[in-house]
């Protein structure tokens, strides 16, 4: 949100508008597709990717709407404390649902790990030895090699805590009304994050073909894609929200004192690196 000027109304109220709906679909459309994904079928990558480009679709349309709505001066101080309200309910949001995956990966480990170990199970599983990483006792998984901190884990956090620097700059440079310096910074955020998810794609490729770590790699392979694949999820739309403010930058939207459109998307990538930090602890080293 950039500019509000003394014509704003009390309260603005926007109209009724389709993008809810519109992106609700899409995202059904998503999901549904990448259910179908894993279970093998073959159109399911063509129409999660339809799926995601109907959704990013809707989004720029919405958040087009209300940069408009910004721009035209109908944002007082109540809609910036509400948008900030919301942003933060939202980032709570996600710290549940990044600790629902860190929980269960918790109850794996400490919990069902050293129960299929115990001497009341020695009877099924004789052989079975309650170490993490681990295929489970059934025999049912192909081997497998885990994925190491080095290098490419290592150089992702490297890139991700550099990409928090070089925000802050951005944000700072921004509050002094030096807009050239902010536009620069910001910009070598956008490059940090998309180098990191290129890393990443490149890991994932690694771990497929020459490791043989899936997501059907036992209770390991699953915990690993689901917290690094969700990570990355949420990497790619912080960056992809970081470049919509680098162009509204460039444009002049922003402002010294009205720039909260930057600073909620500046708050979301700060809590991204927060999370990675997380799990290249307990992934990659523990």
């Amino acid at each position: 949100m950039s500019g509000q000027h003394q014509t704003a109304p009390y309260y603005f109220v926007p109209a009724p508008s389709r993008h809810p709906v519109s992106c609700s679909v899409g995202l059904l459309v998503v999901l549904g597709s990448a259910a179908a994904w894993v279970n093998g079928q073959s159109w399911a990558p063509w129409t999660a990717l339809a799926g995601l480009l109907w959704v990013l679709w809707v989004l720029r349309s919405w958040f087009g709407d209300s940069i408009a709505e910004s721009e035209g001066g109908l944002y007082s101080k109540r809609i910036d404390v509400s948008y900030r309200w919301g942003m933060s309910w939202f980032i709570f949001s996600e710290v549940m649902f990044f600790a629902a995956f860190f929980g269960a990966l918790f109850y794996a480990r400490a919990l069902a790990m050293p129960w299929l170990g115990d001497l009341d199970n020695k009877l099924l599983w004789p052989d079975f030895s309650a170490v993490w990483p681990n295929a489970g006792p059934a025999g049912v998984v192909d081997a497998f090699e885990t994925m190491g901190p080095w290098p490419i884990p290592t150089l992702n956090t490297a890139l991700l805590l550099t990409s928090g620097v070089t925000l802050t700059i951005s944000h700072h440079a921004l509050r002094a009304n030096h807009r050239g310096s902010a536009i620069f910074w910001l910009f070598a955020t956008v490059v940090l994050g998309f180098v990191f998810l290129g890393f990443q794609a490149y890991e994932y490729h690694h771990a497929y073909t020459e490791l043989n770590l899936k997501l059907t790699s036992g209770v390991y392979g699953s915990t690993f894609f689901l917290l690094t694949g969700f990570h990355g999820f949420h990497v790619m739309l912080g960056a992809i929200m970081l470049s919509v403010m680098l162009v509204r930058l460039m444009k002049g939207h922003f402002t010294p004192d009205h720039h909260f459109g930057f600073e909620g998307a500046a708050w979301y990538w700060h809590f991204v690196d927060v999370v990675w930090l997380g799990l290249y602890v307990v992934v990659y080293w523990l």
